[in-house]
């Protein structure tokens, strides 16, 4: 519902989950309005619940404590929300699951990921199975899906996300780390038709190391490119050939042009072309202000890999 600056509430996000609402503020301007924000919310949409995920590291610049609160609702209230999403049903902890409880920014790409997708299909970074389970969803394409996923709670909410789809005997969620798990699928030379990466940020706000004339580098450090670089060449390398490798990063300081020379590394190294076939972004409710590169921060690109 908010998008910071690009709706022109800097400081302000709003995820709405059906009847109940996330708010974060990242600033002090934000947070001394808070209660004000949920109430105002509340009324108008009528919602019985409205948490706020203060918990971000970037409250920390303005000297913010992190905090998790119920700011509106009946004392005793379920913070889990159900929601539909395409072809799937997702349950998510506003209150304790990552972010706002999963990702809004995603689900379009989720959707349209779950069209476009075909054969044996693999999720990596799989959180509550939001692509496994739109890929899951194509029957007529796509004949069986693996998530992986590293955090056992999420895990089990991916595996029940998929029950309750009605999909359990199309996906498989494999509880592990995924870099791991991906160079021993590499090293038993397993391979998928279609494959995902999606991996949380793995360059956050700090720059990196020092840049040409001196100074800090305020673009991604050498350790989160190489992260980058090593998830996409494993992918590449599990991707069968004329197959389609979705590759996505939410880290605002890997620009789309060092995004593109990671991916052209890894096709190097990985001996393969790959061809970008979309470059995708957060949903449509994420706008992007001119001049605020921030708000231009998610990357899914869908590639086929020869």
């Amino acid at each position: 519902m908010v998008h910071a600056e690009a709706d022109q509430l800097p400081g302000l996000f709003v995820d709405k989950w059906g009847d109940a609402a996330v708010v974060q503020a990242a600033t002090a301007a934000i947070e001394r309005r808070e209660p004000m924000i949920a109430r105002w919310m509340a009324e108008r949409l009528s919602l019985r619940l409205v948490i706020a995920r203060d918990d971000g590291s970037t409250r920390e610049l303005e000297g913010l404590p992190r905090r998790k609160a119920q700011l509106f609702g009946a004392p005793g209230t379920a913070t889990v929300a159900e929601v539909r999403e395409g072809g799937a049903t997702f349950s998510h902890d506003l209150l304790e699951d990552a972010k706002t409880g999963g990702f809004l920014d995603q689900r379009e790409n989720h959707i349209h990921v779950g069209e476009l997708a075909r054969g044996e299909a693999l999720d990596a970074f799989s959180h509550h199975g939001g692509f496994a389970l739109a890929m899951a969803a194509n029957r007529a394409h796509v004949t069986q899906v693996t998530a992986i996923e590293q955090d056992p709670r999420a895990a089990a909410r991916a595996a029940e996300n998929a029950r309750r789809s009605g999909l359990a005997e199309r996906v498989r969620v494999e509880t592990a780390d995924a870099f791991v798990l991906l160079r021993e699928y590499e090293r038993v030379g397993r391979q998928f038709d279609t494959v995902v990466v999606d991996p949380p940020a793995l360059a956050k706000r700090q720059g990196g190391g020092p840049r040409q004339g001196g100074g800090a580098s305020r673009g991604p450090n050498d350790q989160a490119l190489r992260a980058y670089k090593e998830l996409n060449l494993r992918a590449i390398r599990l991707t069968r050939p004329d197959g389609l490798l979705v590759t996505c990063s939410c880290s605002g300081k890997v620009t789309a042009e060092i995004f593109a020379g990671m991916l052209a590394e890894a096709a190097r190294d990985a001996g393969r072309d790959v061809v970008i076939l979309e470059r995708r972004g957060a949903a449509s409710d994420h706008p992007v202000l001119v001049g605020v590169p921030e708000t231009e921060y998610l990357k899914c690109w869908i590639c086929r890999v020869l």
